[in-house]
């Protein structure tokens, strides 16, 4: 781990290498861990959300401007982000939430799917939706006929 200057000052570490993560690893107090096919489900639930490739991986775009795409380790997700968001997340759980030098000066956030919580996800991909949408729509609705499963 390396310690970084973000944005005033903050020390923020971050991951220099691709981290395996462990299988099941990160469920805490026996929550659901995070797959890309539930990624899936709850970015397609998003207004106007199309499934793409970016960089050769799986990818959630919308206006054409990239929401979210699946890691080149497959263990991670590439999510739209601030600079702001970024910092608390991985003050918060750096198990989960991480950057890599590539993505030092970048507003995206690197996320351990076996290590975050399915609400947390669906919280991240709506914020990343609405960083994305076109303007004059900021507030993501499901689209219609996308039933969500608990």
């Amino acid at each position: 781990m390396h310690e970084v200057k973000i944005g005033a000052n903050a020390p923020i570490a971050y991951d220099t290498y691709r981290t395996k993560v462990r299988q099941g690893a990160g469920t805490r107090g026996g929550n659901m861990a995070v797959t890309f096919e539930s990624v899936r489900r709850m970015a397609l639930a998003l207004e106007k959300v199309e499934e793409g490739t970016s960089y050769g991986t799986p990818a959630f775009k919308v206006g054409g401007a990239l929401i979210a795409r699946l890691r080149e380790d497959l263990d991670s997700l590439v999510v739209r982000s601030d600079f702001d968001e970024r910092a608390e997340l991985m003050a918060a759980d750096p198990e989960a939430y991480y950057i890599t030098e590539h993505y030092l000066n970048y507003e995206w956030v690197l996320v351990r799917l076996g290590r975050v919580h399915p609400d947390a996800m669906r919280d991240l991909l709506r914020g990343a939706w609405r960083r994305a949408a076109p303007s004059g729509r900021k507030t993501p609705r499901k689209r219609k006929g996308a039933a969500r499963k608990r």
